[in-house]
């Protein structure tokens, strides 16, 4: 009797911890590539709606200060997956990676999917990854359960071939061919990730290429094979708002289909971009774009919806970083980083939930191998060294525009911000010229 009613006990016991670990939020984080500052509705976008996610913008907590940790393609991504700093890792010196590179992202630093994996998550990555070519450099070697995307900074949105022609579309590590415009095959194979039938809460990154070039709207023709200039060459407004309209029907169909599910309560969406805007761009009132630490170069729409958590419509002016996603998600998920591997980021959520005020920041950029810009935030000052080896201070509380250097004016803030990034240099890696 009394060993029928211990078996009871513990199956009890383990049904309910089962059901509390299950009650942890799904977390689907959306992130786009080459989006400005102002190239959404909701963020001042004229000549183009984006209503779809203007809507999930206004269910959750807009971002006025969300920073990408870098103004390139891979070192932000670098800086997503690991939690840290980009300067942190060999890749994150590389602005952005070369297709025929040798270098790229190892399972010797623990990724956002492996801690999630650990932690009792589902994974997937679908759409870019851009971290790695060779076999040890994948995501599925990096902690996610299911690829499918392409490998390469860009993609040609209708015949999925990367820069040189190759095929560039893949399912895990097998090389597949599907007929589509790459953005709305990607919101439709997020939408298949979602409805499967999943034993264990999922996290699902969905980068989409879009806006980033080539310039290419649905019906388009394939780019002929190139490099980047030639990529980049062409497009128009109308091209530029009918590749945002793909963009802005994909999440609203990913969106329509966690609330069909009813999984909205238990979904944490997470919205936001790689770097600055580039051409037919918006960059709102910031100057610069990408490849530049001014905060045209750096600044990013963002925003969070968790349904029944967040309060609708809500604004914050809290500072913020791509690593702070990285530790936010892992905090939602009951995950631990490893001690090995500190992260650089912080957990957002108790902000977000109005549990605590907005913290006070200090971010550091570095971008060496074209532009040599370095920066450093510290509160509401900044202090830049651009290509030239010009310095600047700016408020940015007063100046956001970077409009008046004010390093004579405040001299004590110009040296402390200055000292302040030298000494940060000292604890990450050495730049690598651009070869």
């Amino acid at each position: 009797m009394r060993r029928n009613i211990f078996i009871l006990l513990f199956s009890f016991s383990f049904n309910f911890l089962s059901a509390q670990k299950d009650a942890r939020p799904n977390i689907i984080y959306i992130m786009t590539d080459d989006l400005g500052y102002a190239d959404l509705s909701c963020y001042g976008r004229k000549d183009y709606q984006t209503p779809n996610l203007d809507k999930l913008c206004a269910q959750g907590v807009k971002f006025m200060n969300a920073y990408a940790a870098a103004p390139v393609c891979t070192p932000t991504r670098v800086a997503f997956i690991t939690g840290r700093y980009p300067a942190r890792l060999t890749v994150g010196l590389y602005e952005p990676i070369a297709d025929d590179s040798l270098v790229g992202l190892t399972s010797e630093t623990p990724s956002i999917a492996t801690l999630l994996k650990k932690a009792g998550y589902e994974t997937y990555l679908v759409g870019k990854w851009h971290l790695g070519y060779q076999p040890e450099h994948t995501p599925n070697k990096n902690g996610f359960d299911y690829f499918f995307g392409f490998k390469s900074g860009a993609t040609d949105y209708i015949s999925h071939t990367a820069f040189r022609g190759e095929p560039d579309l893949y399912e895990n590590d097998k090389p597949i061919e599907k007929s589509g415009y790459i953005t709305d095959i990607l919101g439709e194979k997020a939408i298949e990730v979602i409805k499967q039938r999943h034993q264990k809460p999922f996290f699902l990154s969905l980068m989409f290429s879009a806006p980033h070039w080539p310039w290419q709207a649905p019906g388009d023709k394939p780019v002929a094979p190139g490099n980047g200039t030639e990529w980049s060459k062409g497009g128009s407004p109308q091209v530029y708002a009918a590749m945002m309209k793909s963009l802005d029907d994909a999440v609203g169909n990913v969106v329509k289909a966690i609330d069909d599910l009813n999984l909205s309560n238990n979904t944490v969406i997470i919205f936001t971009s790689d770097n600055g805007g580039e051409k037919f761009s918006d960059n709102g009132i910031y100057k610069g774009g990408k490849m530049q630490l001014w905060e045209g170069g750096i600044r990013e729409p963002a925003f969070v919806r968790w349904t029944g958590k967040l309060k609708e419509a809500s604004i914050t002016t809290q500072v913020s970083t791509t690593m702070d996603w990285t530790a936010t998600i892992l905090a939602l998920a009951g995950a631990r980083a490893d001690k090995n591997f500190p992260l650089d980021g912080i957990d957002l959520m108790p902000v977000l939930t109005g549990e605590k005020t907005e913290v006070p920041r200090t971010l550091y950029w570095r971008i060496f191998q074209r532009r040599k810009h370095y920066a450093i935030r510290d509160g509401s000052w900044k202090w830049l060294r651009d290509e030239k080896g010009e310095e600047y201070l700016f408020d940015l509380s007063v100046d956001p525009s970077e409009k008046n250097n004010i390093k004579e004016k405040f001299p004590d803030a110009f040296l402390k911000l200055k000292n302040k990034f030298i000494a940060w240099e000292k604890t990450v890696l050495a730049p690598i010229p651009l070869q």
